[in-house]
């Protein structure tokens, strides 16, 4: 049933939450913003129309602090609560609680967001959906010896992972028999250090991959709709760096089974809200189901650019129990490539927190920046390092990279060290402009 939202919460801080009140006030709503101690004298918290600090500097003190956001929303009034991406984004226990508290969560039922938190299960749910899965396990792998058999069949290398794991933790590669034990026990010991969980699932691992993913959109209707792929194979340490769209790796007719895929996937689990698919694509252009993040990704932007859409309108339009636009009302054109930049060394890629003394930021057409960040702002130490994203579009790729190069030559900042000068080598790499990397790229990269 349709229910106009009026007042939105923003839980969240930095590049994102800025983002949020933009589009919420352009919807002719009204934008409450939470903040810490530590983001007190934060440009953006003048642009909402309430501004609540919810406690201490540290992340658990606030921003994780589901108590004081709830209390904010209630004295607010808001009716609703926009997570971003990070945080409580996928915290099944504040969904649940906002449902209980009759507040509106801007994203997927608790239902969905548990069937994909485990990686395990959601292979399983992917196949029976028809979506083309990596082989391995049915479910986790509770043994060394258990292992050892199944890598057998699988065949080597296999890659182990933690079940409720991320951002490349829990996750070991075996390339022979020998190595399974160690790889099981020290992985499976990892997962339960940084997850509190060491169920354990084995995969084919698939050398020199590609990592694309597709963004979705699924309303209260059943009804889902794909908003193009991205290609994110420019990663370090399974941190994406660059992420573009389209994904130029497929061919048309490959692009088209990913894309559908995808679709059905999204209306098979009856999902609602923005979401986004993850596959692993070889060198023969075959893709396999990795992950579903139920929430939004830093990389919406370039889906946007390419699309013309507000991938966060459209979220706020489905919490309202509106229907999607059709398929073919979405025309996707042109190249877009976002780079991700942080206050963080070049070189080593170790942070570097502290005061801005110099920013001036690109511009021109069709050139965006998504940042919070200005002359005289101080970096906390207590947050991920990024401070903005760079996004250009052009006719194709050619063009959004040489887009891309002097939007990134424009760009001063002083007084932190950031990866302005790392992205101004990628775009001048013979490799990455003829497309010929795959995610471990940087890993082997001596520039």
């Amino acid at each position: 049933m349709a229910k106009e939202l009026k007042r939105i919460l923003i839980a969240n801080r930095g590049e994102i939450a800025l983002r949020a009140i933009r589009t919420i006030k352009e919807m002719g709503k009204e934008a409450v913003v939470v903040y810490s101690k530590g983001d007190k004298d934060a440009a953006y918290l003048k642009f909402a129309d309430a501004a609540i600090c919810i406690g201490d500097v540290k992340s658990a003190d606030s921003y994780l602090n589901i108590p004081a956001i709830m209390s904010a929303a209630e004295l607010t009034e808001c009716d609703a609560i926009f997570p971003g991406y990070g945080f409580l984004s996928e915290n099944q226990n504040f969904v649940e609680i906002c449902r209980h508290h009759g507040i509106k969560f801007i994203g997927p039922s608790v239902e969905v967001m548990q069937l994909m938190a485990d990686k395990s299960k959601a292979k399983q749910v992917m196949a029976e959906a028809g979506v083309p899965t990596i082989p391995g396990s049915d479910g986790a792998v509770k043994t060394p010896e258990e292992a050892r058999e199944l890598a057998k069949d699988v065949g080597y290398p296999i890659i182990l992972k933690a079940a409720a794991g991320g951002g490349g933790r829990g996750m070991r590669i075996v390339e022979d028999e020998s190595y399974i034990e160690n790889a099981f026990l020290a992985c499976e010991a990892e997962a339960i250090n940084a997850f509190a969980d060491g169920t354990l699932y084995m995969e084919k691992f698939i050398e020199a991959p590609r990592h694309v993913e597709v963004q979705v959109l699924g309303d209260s209707f059943g009804h889902a709709i794909h908003v193009g792929e991205r290609d994110c194979s420019m990663q370090r340490r399974h941190q994406k760096l660059i992420e573009e769209s389209p994904a130029e790796v497929l061919d048309d007719a490959r692009r088209k089974e990913l894309h559908e895929a995808a679709v059905k996937a999204t209306e098979f689990l009856k999902y609602e809200g923005a979401g986004t698919f993850e596959f692993l694509v070889d060198k023969h252009k075959n893709f396999y189901f990795m992950e579903m993040n139920t929430r939004l990704q830093v990389e919406h932007c370039v889906s946007e650019m390419v699309s013309g859409l507000d991938i966060i309108e459209q979220m706020i339009n489905i919490a309202e129990g509106k229907a999607l636009p059709k398929q073919e009302e979405i025309e996707l054109k042109g190249h877009a490539i976002e780079c991700r930049i942080t206050a963080e060394d070049p070189v080593s890629f170790l942070p570097s927190p502290g005061k801005i003394q110099k920013w001036i930021a690109p511009g021109g057409k069709d050139v965006r920046i998504d940042t919070h960040a200005y002359c005289n702002y101080i970096i906390p130490t207590h947050y991920d390092s990024m401070i903005g994203k760079l996004i250009v579009w052009g006719e194709n790729r050619e063009r959004a990279i040489a887009k891309m190069q002097r939007a990134l030559d424009e760009f001063e900042v002083a007084g932190v060290k950031t990866t302005i000068d790392f992205h101004r080598k990628m775009m001048r790499n013979e490799d990455f402009r003829s497309n010929n990397f795959d995610t471990k790229y940087l890993e082997n990269y001596k520039g």
